[in-house]
């Protein structure tokens, strides 16, 4: 068996460096495919700590696998000539609220283009800031209705996967351990809508989830979903996208980080990889 030289190995490492590069450059210039993230970014400071970090933390994401990220605020850019540039539309906090951008998003799932929702993007409660104001959205195509309650505070949960044959979930087990979150519990009855299927629930080793002091804000029982896709459409959302900030003492510091989860974004990066292909 003969050995390399140290002039020859260097070489060759030198040419494995430069292929390397030029494959990461092409995939740059020429990603598989291009995802859009909409943001609000300014009520409650969890959710806009949740935007920036995910700004920050996406690009990284994209690049190892192969498609663009890119982000706006202006939400009048929801419209058909905008949306045709991207497979994979993210909503990180919130929702769209003027017809036509909403008309223009409801077009472009019903012609095959991909979601994925955070969080607060499934939030409507009335009367509120955010009222039930979307049938098509909340009720047809999240499945969940308005929000019913939630846990508090921030902590993280043992997540039960579901599904274990769907592309989403590959790779993640039986269960994982989330970054904390508050959990939103829903209207309807997710489990009763064939169109629903789900992805994600807390598992019963979690309980009890939450820390009040209110004890309402405390889950013992139950069966909560947390990540779901409807069949019907390219789409899925996750509860995750709340990080936890220290309210109590007054600092506001971020006290977790979501994409400080290995197994979570292997489930984000898979089920951004599904959806972007061509099969519902």
């Amino acid at each position: 068996m003969k050995y390399l030289s140290g002039k020859h190995f260097v070489m060759l490492m030198i040419l494995l460096l430069t292929l390397a590069y030029i494959h990461a450059a092409s995939a740059q210039q020429n990603p598989k495919f291009k995802v859009i993230a909409f943001f609000t970014g300014k009520n409650d400071r969890a959710h806009i700590s949740f935007v920036h970090e995910a700004n920050r933390r996406m690009p990284e994401l994209a690049e190892k696998n192969g498609f663009s990220y890119d982000s706006t605020s202006n939400w009048d850019n929801l419209n058909a000539q905008f949306l045709s540039q991207y497979q994979v539309v993210l909503f990180l906090d919130t929702r769209p609220e003027k017809p036509e951008q909403r008309a223009a998003f409801q077009k472009y799932m019903e012609n095959g283009g991909g979601w994925i929702g955070f969080h607060f993007a499934a939030f409507a409660l009335t009367p509120s800031a955010y009222p039930q104001n979307w049938d098509w959205y909340h009720d047809q195509f999240l499945g969940s209705g308005q929000y019913k309650s939630n846990t508090w505070r921030p902590t993280s949960a043992i997540l039960k996967v579901e599904k274990p044959s769907s592309p989403a979930t590959k790779g993640l087990g039986e269960t994982f351990k989330a970054s904390p979150n508050e959990w939103y519990r829903w209207e309807k009855d997710l489990t009763a809508n064939p169109d629903i299927q789900i992805l994600l629930s807390i598992d019963p080793a979690s309980f009890p989830l939450g820390t009040g002091p209110k004890q309402h804000e405390i889950w013992h029982s139950g069966y909560y979903p947390v990540a779901w896709t409807n069949k019907k459409y390219k789409m899925l959302y996750m509860n995750m996208g709340h990080n936890d900030i220290d309210y109590e003492n007054k600092t506001n510091k971020e006290l977790s980080f979501t994409f400080d989860n290995e197994a979570q974004n292997q489930f984000l990066v898979n089920s951004i990889l599904w959806l972007a292909g061509d099969k519902k």
